[in-house]
Formats: C-alpha cells, structure tokens, sequence
C-alpha cells in the first residue's frame, strides 16, 4: 500500500499566524511581574508585560478572575476610573513605561503553548491574547507568569448573595480601586492571611464586625489579631455561618457554635452586616501553568496546589518561569514584596544562563496543616449544612450530588432512588478524581470556570473518600483559561490549507480510521461507520 508521508488533514505542518515576536513575555503586572519585566528590559531584552486587570465590569460579575461576589460598588463600572486607579496603585507601572517596555492592561493571557509530545508542529512558546476586542497570538523566547492568587470558596446557604466574596477580589476592590461596596465585614478564617486582610480592609475604610473561625483557636500571627481586637473586631472561634440572610444581598450573618465534634448547635445569633469575606485559605492561579503541561504537585508550604520549580523559578518547560504568588504563597511573601521581586530577579538572571547564578528564598515550613484546617472548614459549613445549596453556582450542583455522583439536572434523571454507593465503587480504586465527577455531574464546568467549587469539591472528595487534599488529584485546566466569547475566534485566522479540511474532524468513528481511508469528501451523513476501525 503506498501509504502517504503526512496527514494532509492534520493541523500538523499547517502555520500558526502569530502577530507578534517578543524576547520576554510577563503575564501578570504585580510585585513580581513587574520586577521581571523591568529586570529584563535592563538586560536589553524586547519586554511585553500583559495583566487582564482591570477586568471590565461585566467581568467582575461572572466571577472572574476572582470571586467578587457583586461587591463592586458603582464606580466600578466607571472603566477609565478603574483604569486609572489600577496604575496609580503600583508606582512602578509607570516605571515600566519609562523602561521602554511594552504594558498592555486589560488584556488577558488565555492560554500558553509550548513544543511537547502533542505538540510538536508548534514553533516555539506561544501565548494567546485577548483584550476587549481581539484575540491574538504572541510567540515569546521566554515567558515569565506571575499571575498572582485567588481564594478558595466556601459554601454555606444564602453564599450565592450579594456581598460573600472572596479575600482577594474584597481586598483589591478596597484597597486598588477603591470600590468595595460592603462596609460592614465579617471575615471567614483566621490564618495570617486571613488576619493582614482584615487588617488591610479596616484601613481601607471598613468595619470588620467579626472574625469567626471554626477551629478552636485563631491559627494566624498573634501580633494581627491583637491590632483586630483592640479595633473593636469580634473574635469568634468553634464558629460558623449557618446562612447568610437578606433579601437582594447580605443583611446578616447567621452563626452558630460547634460542639466537640463539629457539628453546629441549634442555637443561632445574628450578626448584621452587609459582606461576608471568604479567607478559609488562598491558593495560587496556575491555570496557564497546568494547561501548559508545566509540572504542579501539592504542597503545603506554598499554599496548596504550585508549580514544581527549580532554584531560579523555572519550571519543566525549557524557558517558562513562574514568580510571585502563582509561585506559591506563604505569610512572609504576602507581608514583604521583596521576597516575591527577589523570584522575579531569580527568573530574570536565568534567562540566558545555563547555571544557576541566584537562589530565591524559600518558604518556611506552614504554621499549621492546611489539609486538616480546609477540610475541617467544609465538613463544619459544607457537610452540616442546615440546607442543601449549590456547591457549584454555576451549574447547580450542590455537595449531595457531588458525593454521590449524581448526573446534572438537565437529562431530567428520573431515578429518585438514593444513591447510596461509595466514591470507590462509582469512580474505581484510587482516590477519587475531580475531573471524573466534573464529567458526571458538570460541577466546575460553569462561566466562573471552577474559581468558586474547584477547592471545595477536591475537599468533599478527600472528605468522601477519608484521605488528605495532597491525595485528591488536580482537577486539570485548559485552554482558553479565561472564558471568551466565540466571535473571539474569528480574529485568529487559520492558514487556508487548515480550513481546507475542517469538515473531517467531526465524526469519531472516522477519526479511528487510517487516514489514508477517509474519503477526500468527508460527511458525517456519509461515513460508515459498521466496517473495522483500524488504528494509525
């Protein structure tokens, strides 16, 4: 059989349009990113420093990138205010103009492509762009991601009102923007973290009512909760929200008090307020790395799930480094910049050295075990909710269905029978995977991408299963990593011999088939799919 060399209905060999060659990309225009790309450009490299923020409004309500929870007071939707304020924030914006370097706000990095098993037609490192009216792709020598932090989320009735929001979207529209709309605060959570929030959003012009914590002494510096108290700040341990109450957004906090065990009393106090902050733990934004295919591994001195780096930031992927808080996050590097722009310096003197010339600091060992002190969280809100509610707001999944794996609501499932199986007999040996149960039942699969259920569906899962988080898989990230409207696409062009084919990529069961056999004028009306199926 004279069996052809190539696939001509491959998109391997078919030439990606790229817009634009830099020498260094920097995703993220932070401390760190900011560090680097200064760095870099001092180096007489060609720098393009790209940050989504500030995201439009319509963004901020669909929780993206971070969870914040309709807080945005008015002027947010002012988007040369916004604008204006995000340079102001950082000093060194400007700095970053006056280097020569190439600063893009409002455009987000949605996904990183490197040559790899999959891969292997790419050209080099490209990244795909987008800002308010385009997508486009960035060929890059090196790519520096210092993407920064998100919070994780933590249910509990009435979580889905206006005014329960994450630490850091609470944090960056009070102190960035100056637009937080709540003013009277209960904070969740009493880590170090969690503590400096609550600190930093007092300064800003808030009342923090409270901080309630469901273990059984506050776990963050000492020295911070101290400032909180003598501020007037209530300090509730063996704690929780049973429900968040209010009409059009939160009026109230409705807590209760934990017995031995955990589990809630049925006695209830109200505390008013009109915003409830979720600072149960923050965990780095490794979306681009994932996707990417970059090495990540749970680790608890970095705050959970971080890249796998070597001494100089870089990562597995020859020429990809990671800084900053998506390098991993821990007390000291939230309290001192420096630590994070010394990573920054790390990346930036490896770019073009083979040895290592600079080692950043590494994080200490944590202050206590975040596995046991998020999972305690979730069984105390989640598990002994009073009520059930949507774990994921998105796709109306609440922790039942999760657990037992129940299909989304849409396939309008008759069976009203209780599914009483264990995870192990619906999903196999092994600890259970959160990407299977996001196929079964669509949680995690909404507009917010996962940012508000990723982390508490892990934890039921580990809760489930009776295993730590480090045994529960990542669930995976893909491209694009932020979400995008379709017409998006049509600004990539695609090469016309790319075009050509695209009619014989639908169909499966002509994907199986020697490619040599699928006919020149493929259709799925036409393809037959009752012969043998060979493999290429």
């Amino acid at each position: 059989m004279n069996i052809p060399a190539s696939d001509p209905k491959s998109v391997t060999g078919k030439p990606l349009t790229i817009d634009e060659n830099v020498d260094v990309l920097v995703v993220g225009a932070g401390p760190a990113g900011l560090e680097a790309a200064i760095g870099a450009a001092a180096r007489g490299l060609g720098v393009l420093l790209v940050d989504e923020n500030p995201v439009p409004f319509k963004t901020m309500g669909d929780e993206v990138p971070l969870h914040f929870g309709q807080g945005m007071a008015a002027s947010a939707r002012n988007r040369n205010a916004m604008m204006e304020a995000f340079v102001a924030s950082e000093p060194r914006i400007a700095e970053a103009f006056e280097a020569g370097i190439d600063v893009r706000l409002g455009t987000a990095c949605w996904g990183l492509y490197a040559n790899g098993p999959a891969l292997g037609w790419m050209p080099g490192l490209v990244a795909g762009l987008a800002d308010e009216e385009r997508s486009f792709l960035v060929q890059a020598r090196h790519v520096i991601l210092a993407c920064g932090r998100r919070d994780m989320g933590l249910g509990f009735p009435g979580w889905e009102k206006p005014g329960v929001m994450g630490a850091t979207a609470a944090l960056a529209l009070a102190t960035r923007y100056g637009a937080l709309g709540p003013r009277k605060l209960v904070v969740l959570g009493s880590d170090t973290e969690a503590l400096s929030t609550a600190l930093a959003l007092r300064e800003a012009g808030a009342t923090i009512a409270a901080v309630v914590e469901q273990a059984p002494e506050i776990v963050g510096d000492a020295a911070l909760l101290a400032s909180l108290r003598e501020g007037g700040t209530e300090i509730l341990t063996r704690h929780v929200v049973r429900e968040a109450a209010g009409r059009d957004g939160v009026e109230a906090a409705l807590l209760a008090k934990l017995d031995e065990a955990g589990k809630p009393s049925a006695e209830e106090r109200s505390l008013a307020c009109d915003g409830i902050v979720l600072a149960v733990g923050t965990t780095a934004v490794i979306d681009l790395l994932d996707a990417a295919g970059c090495k990540v591994a749970f680790q608890p001195e970095r705050g959970g799930y971080a890249p796998v780096l070597d001494a100089n930031q870089r990562s597995n992927i020859a020429n990809v480094h990671a800084v900053g808080d998506c390098a991993g996050i821990w007390a000291a590097k939230t309290r001192d910049r420096a630590i994070a722009e010394a990573e920054a310096a790390c990346a930036v003197a490896a770019l073009d050295a083979e040895a290592i010339t600079a080692t950043a600091s590494q994080p200490p060992a944590p202050e206590y075990d975040i596995s046991a002190y998020r999972l305690a969280w979730v069984r105390a809100s989640v598990v002994e909710a009073r009520a059930e509610f949507h774990v994921c707001q998105c796709e109306e999944v609440t922790a039942r269905e999760i657990l037992e794996v129940r299909p989304p609501r849409y396939l309008d499932w008759q069976d009203e029978r209780r599914n009483d199986r264990s995870l192990s007999t619906l999903l196999g040996d092994g600890p259970p995977n959160p990407d299977q149960v996001k196929r079964l039942t669509r949680a995690g699969m909404g507009p917010c991408q996962g940012r508000r259920c990723r982390e508490q569906v892990a934890a039921l899962l580990a809760l489930g299963a009776a295993q730590p988080l480090s045994a529960i898989p990542l669930a995976g990230y893909r491209a694009p990593t932020r979400p995008m409207p379709l017409s998006m696409t049509l600004s990539v062009p695609e090469a016309p011999e790319q075009a050509e084919h695209w009619d014989t990529w639908f169909g499966m069961h002509a994907q199986w088939q020697p490619f040599w056999e699928v006919p020149e004028r493929y259709t799925v009306a036409g393809n037959d799919a009752t012969g043998p199926v060979a493999s290429e």
